[in-house]
């Protein structure tokens, strides 16, 4: 039992003892990992200072250099400013002596003026006298004169006004009578042929004659696309400005109107539709057309631009361009007016160098004879008179203009050009081919003009003349007088208005005229 007891109390007093000494370890322990921890935190310490003593350091440094910075920029800034106010003083200075030297100037000139204005007076009173005695020399010449020759001044002064009228009257008719002869002699009438056969023979072009169609077929529908309607039509016709009518059968579309520049966009718009390559909404139908005729006047501009490039002369204003590139799209007897133009410009120059005259002048007067023809659906009139008040409004020369206007003999002829540029049209339209022939249509025309006009009461006989374009009714001039014959032209021209369909303008002349004819002998 006590041996029990003697290792019971050995075992408690060991594990005693071997506790103390555990904790005794880990006081140890915790007290080195403590002193580790204190040297760890008092190194980190030590490095945060540097490193802020570092970052200290850079700010201050970067701060010096960018006072720095801004000082020298500072001082560069008020040396600039200085220099500145020192040149605006030099130029006050210079400013101040210039305009002293400018009052000097005045001061000295105010001076002479003074001195020339006392002689002045002395100087104008003997002008006077002068004036006086010479008015009262020249009336004692003149009463003199008059007695010499036994007749008043007056009178004197109207002979001789009489007779200068009289010798320019003669001078006149002789230089007409000069002209008529010049142009039946025979010799002047070959000379002329040859220069023509000359400038045609230069002239080489390869033509079709082409067909502006008014009316467009149209494709089956296919693949489900139905075919045009009206809304569609409307919407076209609504840009374009030309009638859209849908046939009966609607395989075709008819385009009714005078400008070829919107049938050709409303002709466009109609195959862009029937290809399928644009919304059928009638909104969108609208802005495709919009883009179609936005294109076609960048075309035209090309056109018009390319044409004076081509014939070498200076480009004219832009609007005047653009009535030379819608000729593109306007015929006449099928033939196309813009390459009209343009040949009736070759020809034109080649007959001017021929003579000895400015080709380039000649080339540009021709090629602008018929822009009126792009403005007749828009203004009435003449296109010979519409073209050349264009021209004198857009800046072009008197030439130009009145070889435009004279072209059709709307205006007297001025200048040798004008001459040229109406033989050049002439040639042009009647070349072999340039026009569709239309035989029966002409004369079927030419009958009903003088028929309409000789069914008014007072016409004794009427004429079509010059291709149609004028109508010349001779009247009774015991029947109709002078106002009566203004009031039946404006008569037959509505009349004709009214009843015939036809390009361009008519022209009607009523012609009253009285005769006294007798027989001697």
């Amino acid at each position: 039992m006590e041996v029990v007891v003697v290792v019971a109390t050995g075992v408690v007093f060991g594990g005693g003892v071997g506790w103390l000494l555990g904790r005794m370890r880990a006081r140890r322990r915790a007290a080195r990992r403590a002193a580790i921890a204190g040297a760890t935190v008092s190194q980190a310490r030590a490095v945060e200072i540097a490193v802020a003593r570092t970052l200290l350091r850079e700010a201050e440094i970067t701060a010096r250099e960018d006072a720095l910075a801004i000082r020298g920029e500072a001082l560069v800034a008020a040396r600039e400013r200085e220099r500145d106010r020192a040149r605006k003083r030099d130029w006050l200075a210079g400013r101040e002596q210039a305009q002293a030297a400018s009052e000097r100037a005045v001061a000295a000139e105010r001076a002479a003026i003074a001195a020339l204005a006392v002689g002045i007076e002395p100087a104008l009173a003997r002008v006077a006298r002068l004036e006086a005695v010479g008015a009262a020399a020249a009336v004692e010449t003149r009463q003199l004169l008059a007695r010499l020759a036994g007749e008043d001044a007056g009178v004197l002064q109207r002979g001789l006004a009489v007779a200068e009228i009289e010798q320019a009257g003669a001078a006149a008719a002789r230089l007409v009578r000069r002209v008529a002869e010049s142009s039946s002699d025979a010799e002047q009438v070959r000379l002329a042929q040859r220069i023509l056969g000359i400038a045609a023979g230069r002239l080489e072009g390869h033509y079709l004659i082409e067909r502006h169609h008014a009316t467009i077929p149209l494709p089956p529908p296919r693949d489900g696309l139905a075919g045009l309607a009206a809304g569609e039509l409307h919407a076209i016709a609504s840009v374009a400005g030309v009638k859209l009518a849908l046939s009966d059968a609607a395989d075709s579309v008819r385009l009714e109107g005078l400008d070829g520049v919107g049938r050709e966009v409303a002709r466009r718009a109609v195959a862009r539709l029937t290809d399928g390559r644009g919304s059928r909404a009638e909104a969108a139908v609208v802005a495709m057309t919009k883009d179609i005729a936005r294109q076609l006047d960048e075309e035209i501009a090309r056109q018009g631009a390319q044409a004076f490039a081509d014939l070498e002369i200076e480009a004219a204003h832009p609007e005047i361009m653009r009535l030379v590139g819608r000729l593109n799209w306007r015929t006449s007897y099928a033939q196309n007016q813009l390459a009209h133009a343009r040949e009736a410009a070759f020809l034109c120059g080649l007959l001017a160098e021929e003579l000895g005259l400015d080709g380039k002048l000649a080339r540009r007067a021709a090629l602008m004879h018929d822009i009126g023809k792009a403005l007749t659906h828009e203004l009435d009139g003449s296109h010979a008179v519409i073209g050349a008040d264009y021209a004198r409004r857009l800046g072009e020369s008197e030439v130009v203009a009145n070889a435009i206007g004279a072209h059709h003999t709307d205006e007297p002829f001025v200048s040798p050009y004008a001459y040229l540029v109406a033989a050049a049209d002439a040639l042009s339209g009647a070349r072999p081919g340039a026009r569709r022939p239309t035989d029966d249509n002409f004369i079927a025309r030419i009958a009903d003009l003088e028929r309409i006009a000789r069914g008014f009461p007072g016409v004794a006989e009427a004429y079509a003349v010059q291709g149609g374009r004028e109508v010349r009714a001779h009247v009774h001039e015991d029947r109709i007088d002078d106002l009566g014959a203004v009031t039946l032209s404006s008569e037959i021209a509505r009349k004709i208005a009214s009843d015939l369909t036809f390009p361009g303008q008519i022209r009607v002349t009523v012609i009253r005229e009285l005769r006294a004819v007798h027989t001697a002998g």
